[in-house]
């Protein structure tokens, strides 16, 4: 018994240095926090490498985005649109498994059936009175865009019928909580891709103006946040992303809520940026600057400084919105991210992708993005835009709701009163 005793507990068996290897297994450790017990960048030893990766892309980046913005309105829908692609195909290939999609070969195509209605959906409600105004002039386009437009709800439904009834004929035994799993799924990334992205376009046909200055201040206080984190970052700012610091959170959102204040003043004298697009031409933007681009002077209170050179300023009204976008981009828009980055934990993965090099991918850079796009329309909306009735929107429904003949009794009916009156 002694001797059987003393074998069994000998730590130097194989069997037990087995067991010990397979107790001391490390599990998956994200953002370097179990293996490096200092996680941040200013301890990092391979952060100028990285930071040069990333400040390459980065500059890629930014050239791009201000060629699509340069070529106008269409043009940054389009960009829009493609980054929802790819934001979709991250998102997709989250809940993939290999064995379960070989038995079900059609699954990828269904997914992208509901993408694609969808984007049918919410494109066509959105654009559809610009892309009448924009075919008014030949008489059949019109007639058959606006009869598209009438059915347009009708066609959208039937499109996700169809996907509907293909899902069901599809389930198989065995497969039906992969099944539901992805249906499910898919339908939650339409919500999250196309929500933000229907705010978003229709920002930029207000004016390319309230769509450059949201995304602009995200990409501001994304870089500061991580050139202060890099260089000063000593304080965890929160366990869901450990490289995160209070030095880069304060810095970034101190810097952004001024660059704000300066870069409304810059773009609010470009008519280009301003005008609202009421169709979908590529043509050059004129308007009549509207009363918050249109310069005013603002005085100094008294307990500035006396010793400052001016005593007042020009001035836009928009700089004093611009203000709270800062406010809210520096402040609440990064809780986006937090909640991406405890998105990611939960899959147990570093990033959605990697088409980005240095960032990850798509949908890492979007996070900020889409919580500062829909408050961007709802500030819009609700303290800006005018809710009152005006001639460009009855003219709106006219064209939208009437037929052409109906359009020209309405013309003839109008004649006739003004001619009485």
């Amino acid at each position: 018994m002694e001797e059987e005793n003393n074998v069994s507990s000998s730590p130097s068996t194989p069997l037990h240095r087995l067991r010990h290897r397979k107790r001391s297994s490390p599990e998956v450790v994200l953002d370097g926090d179990k293996v490096n017990p200092s996680p941040l960048l200013v301890n990092d030893q391979n952060k100028y490498k990285s930071f040069m990766v990333r400040t390459y892309s980065t500059i890629w980046m930014i050239g791009g985005f201000v060629m699509v913005v340069y070529m106008g309105h269409l043009y940054i829908t389009a960009m829009v649109l493609v980054i929802q692609i790819f934001m979709a195909k991250e998102l997709f290939n989250l809940l993939r498994k290999a064995p379960e999609d070989k038995c079900l070969p059609g699954i990828k195509h269904l997914n992208w059936h509901f993408f694609f209605t969808a984007m049918l959906f919410v494109y066509g409600r959105i654009l559809s009175q610009r892309l009448a105004n924009t075919v008014t002039a030949d008489q059949f386009l019109y007639r058959l865009v606006t009869g598209l437009i009438k059915y347009h709800m009708a066609i959208c439904y039937f499109l996700y019928i169809i996907g509907f009834m293909w899902f069901i004929l599809t389930l198989k035994k065995k497969m039906y909580k992969y099944q539901f799993g992805q249906y499910a799924w898919t339908h939650m990334i339409l919500i999250v891709v196309f929500t933000q992205s229907s705010f978003t376009v229709a920002n930029i046909f207000e004016g390319i103006f309230w769509f450059l200055l949201p995304a602009s201040l995200i990409i501001i206080n994304d870089i500061f946040a991580y050139i202060f984190g890099f260089f000063f970052g000593r304080t965890p700012l929160i366990k869901l992303s450990p490289k995160k610091t209070w030095e880069g959170f304060i810095g970034a959102s101190v810097t952004t809520i001024i660059s704000a204040f300066f870069l409304a003043n810059i773009m609010g004298r470009f008519p280009w940026l301003t005008c609202p697009r009421q169709d979908l031409s590529t043509g050059w933007l004129y308007c009549d600057a509207d009363p918050l681009f249109k310069p005013e002077p603002f005085t100094f209170p008294a307990w500035i400084p006396g010793w400052l050179p001016w005593k007042e300023m020009e001035v836009l009204p928009v700089q004093w919105h611009a203000l709270c976008l800062g406010l809210f981009a520096s402040i609440i828009a990064p809780f986006g991210g937090f909640f991406a980055s405890g998105f990611k934990r939960a899959f147990k993965i570093k990033d959605f992708g990697d088409s980005i090099p240095g960032h990850g991918g798509i949908t890492d850079r979007m996070d900020c993005q889409m919580v500062m796009a829909v408050f961007a329309y709802i500030y819009l909306q609700s303290f800006i835009v005018s809710q009152s009735v005006s001639v460009d929107k009855i003219l709106d429904q006219i064209l939208t709701n009437l037929t052409l003949e109906e359009q020209q009794a309405l013309f003839t009916r109008l004649g006739q009163m003004i001619g009485y009156s």
